[in-house]
Order: structure tokens, then sequence, then C-alpha cells
């Protein structure tokens, strides 16, 4: 899994917005719910959203939903995270993560479970 940030380095200010991409050649991308956790400074690993394989079935983390939108695009292979509204709070390594599982079982299960984890991106929120 291959996560990029889309946005010019991954600083912004407060109540901006960045779209975080996640490329998945090689994978059976359907077959896959696709999600992403991140890591703030000195903290263990958080789920953040997730989208299932098929049907579009998203879940997110009480933190962020209403302000982040998990999407794919199975053609390309790729997720794609929405993120507006951001805070300071939002601040971390975001890591793009699948399994083969449903997206609510995902945001249950810990970091160290996932079937594939990509390299980490790093967002900043500047206050």
């Amino acid at each position: 899994l291959r996560c990029s940030c889309r946005s010019g380095g991954g600083l912004v200010q407060v109540g901006g917005s960045l779209r975080l991409s996640c490329a998945a050649p090689g994978l059976t991308f359907s077959t896959y719910t696709i999600g992403w956790f991140r890591q703030a400074p000195g903290k263990e690993h958080d789920f953040v959203a997730a989208i299932s394989g098929r049907y579009d079935i998203s879940y997110y983390a009480d933190s962020v939903k209403g302000r982040f939108t998990i999407s794919r695009d199975n053609a390309a292979n790729t997720v794609y995270l929405q993120m507006n509204c951001l805070k300071p709070e939002d601040t971390a390594v975001y890591f793009c993560v699948s399994r083969r599982t449903a997206p609510h079982t995902m945001a249950r299960l810990p970091y160290g479970a996932m079937d594939f984890r990509g390299k980490g991106t790093l967002v900043t929120v500047s206050s």
C-alpha cells in the first residue's frame, strides 16, 4: 500500500482541508476493506475511517465523523480520505491499511491486526 498526501506536504492551518490517497497496485482491491489509522506523537495508533470493498459501506471514528469522507475508486485501486475542518488534534502520521473484514470490525481491531499497512504520511495542522 502506498499512502500519499496530495496537498503539498501535509501542512495545513486550522479549518483547512487535505486529501490523502492510498494506492494498492497488485492487490485484489475490491475484496478488501481499506482504511486509515493515525498515530499522534506519543500515542497509540487510532482508527480513523474505513470503506468496504463492495457497496462502499463506510465507517468513521466519532472524532472525525462529519468532517472526514472516505471514498474509493476500484478501477484505479485507490482510496481517498478527504479531511475538512481540520483541527490541531488531527495532527498525526496517517497510515493506510487493509483487511478482509467489515469496516465497523476494522474499527475495533488493533493496528497490528491489519493484513497490509502502508508507510505513513504526516499531517500537521497548525493553529
